[in-house]
């Protein structure tokens, strides 16, 4: 599955911490990424939008708490969010951060690598059901998003297709008078459809997602 991104993925080297060593400019890390052109949006244009930080180290026998980051700037010390089971942050830009001299520090050996990049995530409603279009329109969002953050790369930039339903057990997901059933990861990938956009059905889950991801494909 190709996951999201503006630009590729970064291939950052993590410097150590047995001792701690600096990793990648805060100003540097969030503009290569386009954090800031998102936030820079008004809220309505990204509301159904959740944007995450990722990074993955290569090496496979990491965990997330193996991965700390800090942000060090002057004498401050304030360590980043701890990364999710799935290796993501959020990551709203601190204007005071966005220096030169803000440094992100990492807790990793010396040479390990990581792929960093973003994923983003529609909220749902609470509950087991909620109308379709308030959660499908996040597909157009997202791409209305990708444009104004890519600016004059914006061509390249991928587009966002599908919502993705990610289950815990098997699980199925009714779109009107439509049944839809969980594939072997407990997920199912939904592309909007101009018609439901417009008629928003009711969309009834049989349990709840953990969560609905916005991917290229």
């Amino acid at each position: 599955m190709k996951k999201l991104a503006l630009t590729p993925l970064l291939l950052l080297s993590l410097a150590a911490h047995a001792d701690e060593r600096e990793w990648h400019p805060y100003k540097k890390l969030v503009e290569d990424l386009r954090f800031d052109k998102f936030y820079a949006l008004p809220a309505a244009e990204r509301d159904k939008i959740n944007l995450y930080l990722t990074v993955k180290p290569l090496n496979k026998n990491y965990k997330p708490s193996d991965v700390v980051l800090t942000v060090v700037s002057g004498n401050e010390r304030q360590p980043l969010p701890a990364l999710s089971p799935d290796f993501r942050l959020p990551l709203v830009p601190n204007p005071k951060w966005m220096t030169d001299d803000a440094r992100i520090m990492t807790s990793l050996p010396k040479e390990e690598k990581s792929k960093v990049g973003y994923e983003a995530l529609t909220p749902l409603p609470d509950g087991l059901q909620w109308n379709y279009a308030p959660v499908m329109s996040s597909v157009g969002q997202m791409n209305q998003a990708i444009k104004k953050m890519a600016g004059a790369l914006s061509m390249f930039a991928p587009s966002a297709k599908v919502v993705i339903f990610k289950f815990h057990h098997p699980a199925q997901l009714k779109v009107g008078n439509a049944v839809y059933n969980t594939d072997a990861r407990n997920q199912i990938r939904l592309k909007p459809e101009t018609a439901l956009l417009k008629e928003n059905p009711l969309m009834v889950a049989s349990e709840r997602p953990f969560e609905a991801e916005l991917e290229s494909e």
